[in-house]
């Protein structure tokens, strides 16, 4: 749809946009039937005229009954334009912006680089992360921020107390979470969720993390759990007085309560395996908690992990794969399922084919590359004892 102006101002501003976004010869189109009045249509001819007496644009008319009514107007010198409105070039703007902006920070260079891409935004008069040119001094504080995550500055820390410490603002990287997680996402794997806290706590960022949920025979300082309770919740940092008179047949890690509770409740009543409630995105002293089991547990031990079938399922997964260091079995979770159970998902996937090929649930990762993907709650399927342990 074209877009029309009755503000002189704001058509030549707008050729000038246009032309930094890309448009070699941007035109204009006047709203005539907008002016208030014909004194303002006057006023907005002078204005379009001395425009193309500086040399800036061109103007072009109608034709036959029409022959008097400016039809268009053309740039045809952008740096005349400028010098006539007094604009700054968003290219030098947004390399004045981003050497300030940039200005004595050590980074990584992943982080270095998606700063660039910021600043390559500003030079055509485009946004990043919803930030422009004059936001500089905000995203310098979401760069700091972020390699201070990458740095592990954070570990331990809530919100506003690392952000304080770090940027001096407790409240900085609330409003900033979105850029801070995307300068991130530059250098690490991130979860592909629109949740941001949710992403930064499975990073590391929260003080207190959720209880693990746990439910199986095991000892608790070497005192045996009463087989009647379903399950028992203890902080992930007191991991290890957890321990095993003898091995579970498995470990079972789930995402969604609901099905952490079908699961113990209806299929491993006599607790043959261990079963653990992780939360959706696991904490860092969650990560750190399976860690420290899979060190206790002998490699037969085999490890399964249940999730919904979708990219956040698949990031969950590889997290908790990396944090056992140990296969890590996919338990109900195939690009099977998703075509016989799953539906169209509502936003758009940014994965990567090949890039977990040495992961148990890289099929399913290529699977969510691939155009027509579905995806699938885990809640929409019953829950089972891992098949390596069905007796029927």
């Amino acid at each position: 749809m074209v877009r029309k102006f009755d503000s002189a101002d704001g058509l030549l501003h707008d050729l000038l946009d246009r032309f930094e976004a890309g448009a070699a010869q941007p035109v204009g189109y006047p709203d005539h039937a907008a002016f208030p009045s014909v004194t303002a249509g006057d006023a907005f001819a002078r204005s379009i005229a001395a425009a193309e007496n500086a040399g800036c644009i061109h103007r072009v008319y109608g034709s036959g009954r029409r022959r008097a009514e400016l039809k268009f107007v053309r740039l045809v010198d952008a740096g005349s334009l400028y010098q006539y409105l007094g604009r700054t070039p968003a290219r030098e703007a947004a390399t004045g912006a981003g050497e300030a902006m940039l200005q004595g920070l050590d980074l990584h260079p992943k982080l270095h680089e998606a700063a660039l891409s910021a600043i390559d935004a500003w030079s055509r008069n485009k946004t990043w992360a919803y930030m422009g040119a004059d936001n500089a001094a905000s995203m310098r504080d979401a760069i700091i921020l972020a390699q201070a995550i990458l740095d592990g500055s954070h570990h331990g820390l809530d919100y506003r107390t690392f952000s304080r410490r770090t940027v001096a603002n407790s409240k900085a990287l609330e409003k900033l979470e979105g850029a801070v997680l995307r300068l991130i996402g530059a250098v690490i794997d991130i979860p592909p969720s629109n949740n941001a806290r949710a992403a930064l706590a499975a990073l590391g960022l929260e003080r207190f993390g959720p209880p693990l949920l746990l439910s199986g025979a095991f000892l608790l300082d070497q005192q045996l759990v009463s087989s009647s309770l379903s399950y028992l919740g203890i902080p992930p940092t007191e991991m290890m007085r957890i321990s095993f008179a003898m091995s579970p047949a498995y470990v079972l890690t789930i995402e969604n309560f609901a099905s952490f509770n079908r699961h113990v409740m209806e299929v491993d009543q006599h607790r043959i395996g261990l079963t653990l409630y992780v939360g959706g995105y696991p904490s860092l002293a969650t990560q750190k908690a399976l860690s420290e089991l899979a060190s206790i547990l002998p490699e037969t031990t085999p490890f399964f992990h249940w999730s919904d079938i979708d990219p956040d399922g698949t990031w969950i997964f590889r997290t908790i794969e990396r944090a056992l260091g140990r296969t890590l079995h996919p338990h109900l979770m195939s690009r099977q399922l998703a075509e016989e159970f799953g539906e169209a998902p509502v936003g758009i996937f940014r994965m990567r084919q090949n890039e977990t090929s040495r992961s148990l649930i890289s099929d399913l990762v290529d699977y969510f590359a691939e155009p027509g993907a579905k995806v699938m709650e885990q809640e929409q399927i019953d829950p089972q004892i891992p098949e390596w342990f069905r007796s029927d």
